[in-house]
Formats: structure tokens, C-alpha cells, sequence
């Protein structure tokens, strides 16, 4: 593969500079007519053997992400050159991927390379929506822009985010107790009060039998059960990388009760969000709808919106297309169709996110508080039994005295 350095105009007549790896310059401007219409210049540059050299492939937060594209945005408005930027944002990022990414945009952008094609090639955990946004205002001239709209929107997604981790994070604590409690007892002390009771001799109560009979199934099923469950979760994620399973697992999230709606809330949230952002930042309607649909949490709705796409690259509008993505809040759709009508898409998006993220907060809290009473209930139902089970023997023994 050999690496080009090209010029072009958008179908806007916009100007465009960027990189594209191809077998020769004849595949290059094949490659490039499909995308730009009018081919300006394209000459070969020196490969950065960009496959090959080793990138930060872990995980970046939106929180981490948000800090980056702040620093981006003041450096860029303060008047610092490109490259320069790219050097001081990686030298004072603490986080360690995000730091390998900038040092290797930065050389990108030295041996020609324009920032998005760099972050695309560099990063691929970053989301398109950041990648995307970054072409948009390297191809506007707005980079600064961009990046300080990137800034308020992954500010924006982290808070949500964090709250929704921190109202589960309770109950789930409380079942992982829970848990650890009822195995020590089936474990240790049932298996005690058994060898007793047996020792007497007596006719154990009904419970008292069930509750030797579980104690007796997981001294013996537990250890398979652990592995079975590491299995189960081992080919989940495994099953989660290829696009099929991962909508038809999505697609099981949206009908579960309280989660379902919370995925969906979320998604909701998501969806108005991102597709804001896209369009401020000069990203063509159509355009800026597969990014969002690529951005969403869900790969089900994802793949329901991607279908709808075509059908608005054929002419039909954004809001009947979204009528039939059936999963999306009806409310969603028809502020999206009144946004589209008025011409005033962007403002009734945010405005609607806004609402949606308000809503994730309060459907989440709303299961939280559902789920605490459901799992306390369980949990003294469970521990009633027990008792009962160890007091019924013994009540029987005094009555035998």
C-alpha cells in the first residue's frame, strides 16, 4: 500500500487536504472521486507505517475526552499552531492512551497528515462522532469551534453517565453482599446445625429439610455454577464483537422491565445530543444522522436508524424516517420532525436532550428505588426461612423434653 497526500473539493466547493492509503495513484483517485468531486493535486508522501506501530488500545473516558478537546479549544483560540497543540495537550494528558495517540498525531501532522484522518487512523477507540467533528472544522477552518463543541458535549455525557453508574451502584453492592452472606451460611454454618440436629435423631420439619437439601445441591454445584457463569460472560463479550449478536442482545435489553427503559431513555438522550452537536458543527443533515446512529449506545436502535438513512438519501424527510424506527420516543421523533420543518433542527434537538437527560436521571432513580425495597424483601424473606428452618428443630427437641 502506498500512501498519498491529496487535495480536493468537497460538493460544497470547500477545499479539503488529507491522506489515503492505496495500491497505486490510479486506485487513489478512484478512491477520492467516490467521495470529493473535483480532484485538485495527489502526490505520494514517505509511509508512516501506520498498521504497524504499536497505539494506546484501551479504553478513553468521555470524561478524559471532554478535559482533551477543552485544551484543544483554548490552545487553538489562543492562536497556537496545530502541530504545537497537539504536542502540549499530549505532554499534559494524564491519561496514558490518549497521551500515545497525541505523541503519534502529532508526527502524523509534521509528515503532512491532516488532524482528523490521523485521529481516525490512530485512534479507533475514540467515538466517530469526535472524528467526524474534527473533519468538519478542519474543512470549515473552525477547529477551535469544534473542539470547544466537542468539550460541552462529552462534559455533557460523562455527568450522565456517572450518575447513572452511581444511583446502581448501591443495589448492586447489596446483591454482591447478599450473595457472599447466603454462601458463608449454605457454606459453613448450616452443614454445623445439620450434624446436630442429625445427632438427635429427631424428624427434621419440612423447611429444615429444604434448607439441607439447598445446603447440600451447593457444597456440590457451586464450584460448577462459578464456572458456568465465567463461561456465560466469556462468550457474551466474545458474542458481543460481531455485529449480529450484538443487536440481538440489544435488542433483549430494550424489552427488560425498568433497564429497558432506562436503554431507551438513554439512548434518547444520546441520539439528540450527538446529532446537535453534528449539525453545529457544519456536518450535512443526512451525514451527521449515520454518525449519530454509529454513536448511540444500542446497537439494535444503531442499526434501525442506519436502515432509515437510505430512505432519507432518496428524499424522504428525517422525521418520517424516524417514524418507523419504532424503538425511539415518539416525543423524540416529532420534536425532530417540527425541528426539521421550521428549520431550526439544531435548537430543538438540544432543547429535546436536555429533557431526555433529565429523564435518564429520573427513570434510573425511579428503578433504584424499585430495586431496594425488591432486594431488602428477598433478603429478609431469605433470612426468615433460615431462622425458621434452625428454630423448628430445636422448638421440637424442648417440646420432646
Amino acid at each position: 500500500m502506498v500512501t498519498y497526500k491529496y487535495k480536493a473539493l468537497s460538493q460544497g466547493g470547500i477545499e479539503v487536504e488529507g491522506v489515503i492509503k492505496a495500491h497505486d495513484k490510479n486506485d487513489a483517485v478512484i478512491k477520492l472521486k467516490e467521495e470529493y468531486g473535483i480532484i485538485v493535486d495527489i502526490k505520494e508522501v514517505a509511509s508512516l507505517d501506520l498498521f504497524k506501530r504499536k497505539e494506546g488500545t484501551g479504553k478513553v473516558k468521555d470524561k478524559d475526552i471532554a478535559l482533551m478537546c477543552q485544551q484543544f479549544s483554548i490552545l487553538l483560540t489562543a492562536g497556537l499552531p496545530i502541530v504545537r497543540t497537539v504536542e502540549l495537550v499530549g505532554l499534559r494528558s494524564e491519561n496514558k492512551v490518549l497521551k500515545e495517540i497525541l505523541a503519534s498525531v502529532a508526527e502524523d501532522l509534521t509528515a503532512g497528515y491532516n488532524l482528523a484522518n490521523s485521529f481516525q487512523l490512530r485512534a479507533k477507540n475514540l467515538p466517530v462522532s469526535f472524528i467526524e467533528t474534527i473533519r468538519a472544522g478542519e474543512e470549515a477552518g473552525s477547529l477551535e469551534m469544534a473542539f470547544g463543541r466537542l468539550a460541552g458535549f462529552f462534559e455533557k455525557k460523562s455527568g450522565i453517565s456517572e450518575k447513572v453508574k452511581s444511583a446502581l451502584t448501591y443495589p448492586i453492592f447489596v446483591i454482591i453482599v447478599a450473595f457472599i452472606v447466603i454462601a458463608v451460611i449454605m457454606g459453613y454454618a448450616v452443614p454445623v446445625f445439620t450434624s446436630v440436629f442429625m445427632g438427635f435423631g429427631i424428624d427434621l420439619p419440612l423447611p429444615t429439610r429444604m434448607l439441607i437439601a439447598m445446603s447440600n445441591f451447593f457444597k456440590v454445584a457451586t464450584i460448577p455454577m462459578i464456572i458456568l457463569m465465567l463461561a456465560l460472560i466469556i462468550a457474551y463479550r466474545l458474542l458481543r464483537k460481531k455485529e449480529i449478536w450484538a443487536i440481538r442482545f440489544d435488542k433483549i435489553k430494550l424489552k427488560l422491565p425498568l433497564f429497558g427503559k432506562i436503554s431507551i431513555m438513554n439512548a434518547a438522550s444520546q441520539f439528540a445530543n450527538t446529532f446537535s452537536t453534528m449539525l453545529a458543527a457544519g456536518i450535512p443533515a443526512i451525514r451527521a444522522l449515520g454518525i449519530t446512529a454509529r454513536s448511540l449506545p444500542n446497537a439494535y436502535i444503531t442499526d434501525e436508524i442506519l436502515n432509515m438513512v437510505g430512505l432519507v438519501e432518496q428524499g424522504q424527510s428525517i422525521g418520517n424516517a424516524l417514524r418507523q424506527v419504532k424503538e425511539l420516543p415518539e416525543l423524540l421523533v416529532e420534536m425532530t420532525a417540527v425541528g426539521e420543518d421550521s428549520g431550526s433542527m439544531e435548537h430543538t434537538l438540544e432543547v429535546i436532550g436536555r429533557y431526555y437527560d433529565t429523564e435518564v436521571e429520573y427513570v434510573t432513580g425511579r428503578a433504584v428505588k424499585l430495586i431496594e425495597p425488591t432486594l431488602i424483601v428477598i433478603i429478609a424473606a431469605f433470612v426468615a426461612f433460615i431462622l425458621l428452618s434452625v428454630y423448628l428443630p430445636m422448638f421440637s427437641m424442648y417440646g420432646s423434653i
